[in-house]
């Protein structure tokens, strides 16, 4: 029944690919089929071996196994990620449960700790081997079906090589790791070997890397109490991250705890649950911090969510002498369960708090009549922000129906109307569900007057920052260009900001462009420096009236031109030796709402240069 599936996922994996995943229907429902294998393999295979740990054959083993696929099976109805992303991670949420659940199916009522390691173990190398024995066999094969196709000239089509490869991960790996997965169960609670190779790359890898993170955080959450100011977002990662490395050291070294000359595990194991407690704090205060000021996302959802079970595995650890390793992927495998669906998931939480916030957003600004969200007719810039990114982000992850029970208009006749429009009509169908859902967003906050907000940065962007607009600024002359005076002529353009130019000629010419906006010139031995930044900078503060216009691409994003006389657009440095001018035909930069210069990202022109 698991190869079942894996046939399953790679058929519709080969069927998406040959469409080319164009064809929107057969796109949908190749991915969905797709993560519905995948789940049903992880289950059956779960079930499978909860079965033979129970000694269960024949009729009586597909009594459990038929309604665990038909169960699994079914989700291909329920998981529909071109309409809603939180789909997506829920796929994730429920492939992770599966993941964990096949790791202690087959030890649910089993006391034999050791036999549960050596059982993870076996199933931790067979699939570094596999993956290994798949790379090579595709490599392979792919370099020979490129030696055919160029000695005879034969047609192995477009889709050949992902084909193949699909084939390879979806059946060959899948059949290869499944074929070692052990058979003898009881015989590994007898198993005492230990990889001496596991020993010594938690002692000098793994704890090392937990220790610098420690010993960063430490300081760090010092730095907070001296300071007191809020701590950053980032801080919960690095927390997550010793988290990660500080429990998987102590699960590689599990079975040899107890041996006379590994006492410094235990002094370990301590240490660092002891060392989690004030770090598990300033994890609940980071999520605190961002949750109180800009409400409960998926993402902040998960951080709290890991900061409980951490909170569960540390308080265990250091209170239980007898230490049950199965109580991390058990424990995990329920929290990560409970996201999914339920009045207590994610996306449940997220949905209520987000347009709690809306809601209310449009009640403080009166614009909130009957239970109904009405246009807005007046609102002040941070309200008007928080309203157009909470809009965003609910729309983008659960689609605008969500919206249905707070606004009049029919929102199903809206999405007709907007998937019949003529830009969407020019959409290639790859895209198709991505603008569409831009459209949507678009039309929802035009509709209730926040247009003008639609450029700001998402609610999951804790500093709340602008989004970056394109500004372009061209010389506004065209035609020839007279260099009278002038030795030599050298056209320059840049779009790496690392870019190092050397020509030889007449004179050693070197250039290289530095990301602060500044362009470095040598000419033999003297230098010279153009501050292209500066010089945008004081463009956009000259009081002088612009030529400009806006453009706004598909996903949003706006790019202002200014077309200006050549007489702006020109700097010149004088060396010991040389003249310079560098005479400038574009720039284009990024920056913000108020025309901030954030980065030069190009710049086209040509140095005009006169010995001395």
């Amino acid at each position: 029944m698991e190869i079942l599936f894996a046939c399953i996922g790679t058929t519709a994996a080969i069927i998406g690919i040959k469409t080319d995943f164009l064809n929107d229907k057969v796109s949908n429902w190749s991915w969905r089929v797709i993560m519905t294998a995948n789940i049903g393999l992880l289950v059956s295979l779960s079930v499978s071996l909860y079965t033979e740990s129970k000694m269960i054959k024949g009729k009586q083993m597909y009594l459990f196994k038929i309604p665990a696929a038909l169960l699994a099976g079914s989700l291909v109805f329920f998981l529909n990620p071109m309409v809603q992303r939180a789909d997506i991670t829920r796929f994730c949420l429920i492939s992770l449960s599966g993941h964990l659940l096949v790791s202690f199916s087959a030890y649910i009522q089993s006391a034999s700790i050791q036999g549960f390691w050596q059982f993870n173990k076996t199933l931790f190398i067979r699939f570094l081997t596999s993956v290994l024995y798949s790379a090579v066999l595709y490599i392979g094969l792919a370099a020979a079906m490129s030696a055919t196709k160029f000695l005879f000239n034969f047609d192995i089509g477009s889709h050949a090589y992902a084909i193949l490869w699909v084939c390879i991960t979806g059946l060959f790996n899948t059949i290869f790791f499944l074929s070692g997965v052990p058979e003898d169960l009881p015989a590994l609670n007898e198993d005492f070997s230990y990889p001496k190779g596991l020993k010594v790359f938690t002692q000098y890898v793994l704890i090392p890397l937990a220790t610098v993170y420690v010993m960063i955080l430490l300081a760090y959450e010092a730095k907070i109490l001296v300071e007191w100011n809020l701590p950053k977002g980032l801080v919960s990662n690095i927390i997550l991250g010793y988290a990660v490395f500080g429990i998987l050291s102590l699960l590689l070294v599990f079975p040899i705890r107890e041996q006379a000359e590994n006492g410094w595990i235990k002094t370990y194991a301590r240490s660092f649950y002891f060392l989690m407690l004030p770090l598990i704090a300033l994890l609940f205060l980071a999520a605190g911090t961002r949750v109180f000021r800009y409400g409960i996302t998926e993402l902040r959802y998960f951080l709290i969510l890991l900061a409980f079970w951490l909170l569960l595995i540390t308080i265990y650890s250091l209170v239980s002498h007898r230490q049950n390793i199965k109580l991390i992927p058990v424990s995990l495998c329920v929290f990560a369960l409970l996201a999914v669906y339920g009045p207590q998931s994610a996306f449940s939480v997220s949905v209520l708090s987000q347009t709690r916030i809306l809601t209310g957003i449009f009640q403080k600004n009166n614009a909130f009549e009957h239970g109904k969200m009405v246009r807005l007719k007046k609102i002040n810039k941070k309200d008007g922000i928080r309203a157009a990114q909470t809009l965003r982000y609910i729309v983008e992850h659960y689609d605008y129906q969500i919206l249905q029970h707070y606004l009049s208009q029919d929102l199903n006749l809206i999405a007709d109307s907007l998937a019949n429009t003529r830009e969407m009509a020019k959409v290639d169908r790859f895209s198709s569900q991505y603008d569409l859902r831009i459209k949507k967003t678009e039309w929802l906050q035009n509709h209730l007057g926040l247009g003008e907000f639609s450029t700001y940065a998402d609610v999951d962007d804790s500093d709340q920052q602008p989004a970056n607009e394109t500004y372009l600024i061209k010389d506004s002359q065209t035609g020839l260009l007279h260099v009278t005076g002038y030795d030599f002529i050298l056209e320059e353009s840049t779009t790496d900001e690392r870019g190092k130019t050397n020509m030889a000629g007449p004179i050693n010419f070197e250039k290289s462009y530095k990301g602060n906006g500044l362009l470095f010139i040598r000419l033999n031995n003297d230098s010279a420096v153009f501050n292209i930044k500066g010089l945008v900078s004081n463009l956009l503060k000259d009081p002088v009236e612009l030529n400009s216009h806006k453009e706004t691409n598909a996903h949003s994003r706006s790019t202002y031109q200014y077309n200006l006389p050549s007489v702006l657009l020109s700097i010149s440095q004088d060396t010991k030796n040389f003249r310079i001018i560098y005479k400038i035909n574009s720039i284009r930069f990024n920056g913000d709402q108020n025309k901030r210069v954030k980065d030069i990202t190009y710049t086209n022109g040509v140095f005009l240069i006169k010995a001395r």
